[in-house]
């Protein structure tokens, strides 16, 4: 390996001063303290590349550029500031659309750079040649093309500026030969948005309806860890006694052990959340837009309270009342609003005030109840779980249970936790059993819902926080699609555990087959291949667990190599086809069939 030249200070040129195009959007890195760049190297871009280490930038090469932008959304939203990918144009920077994407619904500051064919040649159907602004046009706030190379720092600050401004992802295309020559600009200093509570009456008209709540729910979003707003929340919580309930995937939205914490609604989320937010007369979604699919029933309760009062906080005023009908909804930011709203309820006579002791019962009744179900919810019960179990028992043993894997693996997670899963059926499943102290702490590709997205992103948040334990879950259909990232964490330096629960099947849709088609089971079925020796084929540590009480071991051992030795290793997880809930009951029916050939079928 080549030695890389020393990390020089990190000091921002001032003024106005001679320098070329690479330098310029170099020096604006800078002044906006980006660090690190995930990213495959290319032509396109070599030349500001070659000025990245001197600049104080570690560009981290990826095995596929879909992995370095999920690792720039994993990197953002641990750290709070900006991601950056970047790669080479045509092909290098289309592979990032599915990632920017996740990264979109995940409102993470994602920057990605995309240097495009040369002017000269733009047109003519050449190398590489294609138009990348049209592709992420729907999956960004902002897009920026440098149409002058004396733009070059205008253009890269503007959009690093937007993706915090805006909250989400934003495009830098810069024609390739617009790298070179000489130019004279000034590096502009980095503009940050200063985000108020909202409007003065808003406020107002929120404090009554809160006041005058009987039973209270506060429903905790993304936006308040985006915010770093949980200690507002919590202290408006205890103000009015309410119970607190996640937003779907938003699990670290507030802390599991306080009292007040019910745990998540949406998909695979805790009957007690729901049960309590069903009795609510006033619900205060904070930082939440209310997605549709984190308020479908769920569980078979249908829990979305009918006639509640509904105060709605988020930054973006678009998102205000867009999926459920509101009474008040505020434009800003949740930790100022959290703390807005209790400075107008400190001291005041509220209904709440008199139901006090009866609601924190009932909170402590309804979460007892559900870690009961927990516990004794071994395995899935409908029939055709059970059929594969007694498969799986006929086989000789030596297959676990899903559900109690993730009970043994939330016991054993170390303090500090940080945990990506991937979508799929058991991944969903661990909606119920993951817990968090602190936010910036769980991550999951959210609305977009695309496979091959825990690994690369639980590498970008161990790259923005390395004293933290870092865990990935994923299922082995989900897993393949992205497991050569193990090659990134040991090439680089950025241990990771990562969990794979082998099922053989891409479990969430055979599931609808079991359920909406008879069992006619086309394409669910996957080869069983030996995860562990690939990891260890890949330089990776491994351990294959087919015992219960070797699962908790298995994990604490996996961080261990990686929090004191530096190892990445994947804890391959021996699981029954156990399948849970649907994913998509809401999108799918019965099939009907209007062709003879095809009625044998129905």
């Amino acid at each position: 390996m080549s030695k890389q030249p020393p990390i020089a200070a990190r000091t921002v040129v001032s003024g106005v001063q001679k320098m070329t195009p690479s330098e310029a959007f170099v020096e604006t890195l800078v002044a906006q303290g980006v660090t690190e760049i995930f990213g495959i190297m290319g032509s396109a871009f070599m030349d500001a590349m070659d000025i990245f280490a001197p600049a104080g930038i570690r560009l981290i090469p990826v095995v596929h550029e879909q992995g370095a932008a999920h690792m720039a959304d994993g990197y953002a939203r641990v750290s709070g500031r900006h991601g950056v990918v970047i790669g080479q144009n045509g092909p290098g920077i289309s592979n990032c659309v599915t990632a920017i994407a996740a990264a979109y619904w995940a409102h993470s500051p994602v920057v990605i750079v995309t240097p495009e064919t040369g002017t000269m040649g733009m047109g003519l159907g050449g190398f590489q040649e294609c138009n990348q602004l049209p592709m992420f046009e729907e999956f960004t706030k902002y897009q920026g093309h440098v149409n002058n190379p004396r733009r070059m720092a205008e253009f890269t600050a503007r959009c690093f500026d937007r993706a915090l401004a805006e909250m989400g992802p934003t495009q830098l295309n810069i024609p390739r030969d617009f790298f070179y020559g000489e130019i004279e600009c000034e590096i502009p200093a980095p503009q940050r948005l200063e985000r108020g509570p909202g409007g003065e009456r808003s406020l107002d008209e929120a404090a009554e309806l809160l006041a005058s709540a009987r039973f209270p729910v506060i429903l905790s979003g993304g936006g308040v860890v985006m915010a770093d707003g949980v200690d507002e929340c919590r202290a408006l919580a205890e103000r009015l006694g309410a119970p607190v309930v996640n937003s779907y995937l938003h699990n670290d939205s507030f802390p599991a052990s306080h009292p007040l914490w019910c745990g998540p609604l949406g998909y695979q989320g805790s009957k007690a959340a729901m049960k309590l937010i069903a009795r609510a007369d006033v619900v205060l979604a904070l930082g939440s837009r209310l997605g549709p699919f984190g308020t479908l029933p769920q569980h078979g309760m249908d829990y979305w309270p009918k006639n509640a009062k509904i105060v709605q906080v988020d930054a973006d005023h678009r998102m205000l009342g867009l999926v459920k009908k509101i009474s008040v909804g505020l434009c800003g930011d949740a930790k100022a609003a959290a703390a807005a709203l209790a400075r107008r309820l400190a001291g005041r006579a509220l209904a709440c005030d008199a139901t006090r002791a009866e609601r924190a019962q009932q909170v402590a009744d309804e979460k007892a109840a559900w870690e009961k179900e927990l516990s004794e919810w071994t395995h899935e019960r409908d029939p055709y779980s059970l059929e594969v179990i007694d498969e799986a028992q006929r086989e000789g043993g030596g297959w676990l249970h899903p559900r109690q894997v993730l009970r043994e693996l939330e016991r054993a997670m170390p303090p500090r936790a940080m945990v990506s899963t991937d979508i799929g059926n058991i991944n969903s499943v661990a909606n119920s059993y993951l817990r968090f102290e602190e936010p910036r702490s769980f991550f999951a590709p959210m609305s977009f819902g695309n496979c091959g997205y825990a690994l690369p992103t639980i590498v970008g948040a161990k790259a923005a926080a390395p004293h933290r334990p870092a865990i990935a879950y994923a299922g082995d259909g989900a897993w393949t699609m992205s497991m050569s990232e193990t090659m990134t964490c040991v090439r680089h330096g950025i241990p990771v555990t990562a969990v794979v629960f082998h099922n053989r099947q891409w479990g969430a849709e055979k599931k609808n087959q079991v359920d909406f088609y008879d069992r006619r089971f086309v394409a669910g079925e996957l080869d069983r291949q030996d995860f562990a020796a690939i990891a260890r084929a890949m330089g990776a540590e491994a351990i294959v667990v087919r015992r219960l009480e070797d699962v908790g071991p298995a994990l604490r051992r996996a961080v261990d190599l990686q929090m004191n030795h530096g190892k990445t290793c994947v804890i391959e997880v021996m699981c029954t086809r156990e399948l849970g809930d649907p994913f998509r009951r809401d999108a799918l029916s019965k099939p009907v069939r209007f062709l003879e050939k095809y009625r044998r079928y129905v």
